[in-house]
């Protein structure tokens, strides 16, 4: 599932094209998730925005068309008229330049909904979402009672969004791997939370540096890859060997999510 490397990459190559572009016709999937795609007829593109994994593209009128990519949604650019041959369509915005927004999405895991601009109450994941990971007043401290109140694993703890904003299964098994700790660990001390967080903004930033990571289906706006599965030392490398100290690496599932790490390096 797209983390925030990957969103933030989405965001960064909407920001040139979509602000001040206004939507003369739009039409979606029947389905519920994708139904309010047409509500924003009519409507300007003001901004682009990103809250953790969540696209906030913001309107004139005041409003934000929240996009979820869930696991295999892409946006992209396309001709004045939409591709309503391809399966996979799921939502389109016809513009005022003559090119079509679409979201395409195979799995038809990802979502779309309007809100009131910041009025994220129907949204319960975004609602709770932790600090951006390069807020300022997010200091070690802070990160350190945010996980201190919970007595999930820390792994787990990542991927709820509340410590945090962004983290997803590849980020947290890198950061955890490069600040050396176990995945199943509940107490951290505040020198080791602050280390993993220090570790938790580095990966995210080699992701952001690779236009983020393609396993299989993510692609960008341009309909690209990301480059950053080249350069990961942890997720995905279960049974090769620690790039650290050799030891093999190993991998189970935590609260339902494939984890992988180093038995020598990361010990409880």
């Amino acid at each position: 599932m797209p983390e925030l490397p990957e969103v933030e990459t989405v965001r960064r190559q909407l920001e040139p094209r979509l602000p001040g572009r206004t939507v003369v016709e739009a039409g979606s999937h029947p389905s519920a998730k994708f139904t309010p795609a047409t509500e924003v007829t009519d409507a300007t593109f003001a901004s682009m925005g990103r809250r953790g994994k969540f696209l906030l593209l913001s309107t004139t009128d005041d409003r934000e068309l929240v996009v979820h990519l869930g696991m295999t949604g892409q946006l992209r650019f396309g001709g004045p008229d939409p591709q309503l041959d391809d399966p996979y369509l799921r939502a389109w915005w016809r513009l005022d330049d003559r090119t079509t927004l679409e979201f395409a999405d195979v799995r038809r895991f990802g979502r779309l909904r309007v809100v009131p601009a910041g009025d994220y109450r129907t949204i319960p994941t975004l609602a709770v979402a932790g600090p951006e990971p390069w807020d300022p007043e997010l200091t070690g401290r802070r990160f350190h009672a945010a996980v201190k109140a919970s007595k999930r694993a820390i792994k787990t703890q990542l991927l709820s969004q509340r410590p945090v904003a962004g983290v997803g299964n590849i980020y947290a098994d890198e950061a955890l791997w490069a600040a050396e700790i176990n995945p199943k660990v509940t107490r951290l001390g505040e020198d080791r939370a602050a280390r993993l967080l220090d570790e938790v903004r580095a990966a995210l930033e080699r992701g952001l540096d690779g236009g983020g990571t393609t396993l299989r289906d993510y692609r960008n706006v341009e309909g690209g890859t990301g480059e950053n599965q080249h350069r990961l030392a942890a997720y995905g490398r279960a049974g090769l060997p620690c790039l650290r100290c050799g030891t093999v690496l190993t991998s189970e599932v935590i609260d339902a999510r494939t984890t992988t790490w180093c038995p020598a390096c990361q010990r409880r």
